[in-house]
């Protein structure tokens, strides 16, 4: 039974349950009960649970592939980092916990590996050297990463009821003895996509100072 199973199945079906349960409540087992089949038959395609989720995290990295490759060819590098970022963004926040569960995985792919070879010439041939273009996105990601799992993590919280991370809750705790803190609960609570794209703004021009 398990010889029948594809894996392209199997990672759908994993990214299902993800969207119901969050990275807690995947497991092996309940994969193979919703596609109908013992835990054991998903081990001909997958050694461990981690070998599943880093398959989970490459289709993540497919479409964000696909995305960044649907870019005009004469695309500057600044509005390449900036779209790689709202690429990632929404590409991470379309799955539940997808920015936890991306987060140190191994891409298996290596084809979507070669794509940064068109991305890395783009850089070298508008000021960047390979350490400085890599290390711009590698600053890029991070943030990226911390962001998402921070947003993904308040986002569920509050649609689970809990009020604790309302402005109005937060000021009330704060208090008028601290204003400043207070003043600043908009800029960490308020509206998230203003937010991020500051904050790429900011990473970007940051990396422009890397250029030679």
């Amino acid at each position: 039974m398990g010889r029948g199973l594809t894996k392209a199945a199997i990672v759908a079906a994993a990214l299902d349950v993800l969207d119901e349960t969050g990275l807690d409540g995947l497991t092996v087992r309940v994969v193979a009960d919703r596609l109908g089949v013992r835990a054991p038959a998903l081990y001909w395609h997958f050694g461990s649970k981690q070998d599943l989720v880093d398959e989970m995290a490459t289709e993540i990295w497919r479409q964000v592939i696909a995305g960044i490759k649907a870019l005009p060819a004469d695309v500057q590098w600044d509005e390449a980092m900036t779209e790689f970022g709202r690429i990632t963004r929404q590409a991470l926040l379309s799955r539940r916990d997808g920015a936890k569960m991306v987060s140190g995985t191994y891409m298996t792919d290596v084809s979507l590996l070669r794509e940064q070879e068109a991305g890395l010439a783009s850089m070298l041939a508008q000021g960047f050297t390979v350490a400085t273009a890599t290390q711009a996105y590698q600053l890029l990601y991070s943030f990226i990463i911390g962001f998402c799992i921070e947003e993904q993590a308040v986002s569920q919280a509050a649609a689970a009821g809990d009020a604790r991370y309302s402005l109005a809750s937060r000021a009330e705790r704060v208090g008028a003895a601290h204003p400043l803190v207070a003043r600043s609960g908009p800029e960490i609570f308020g509206d998230r996509d203003r937010q991020y794209a500051l904050l790429i703004r900011v990473i970007v021009e940051a990396a422009g100072r890397m250029r030679v």
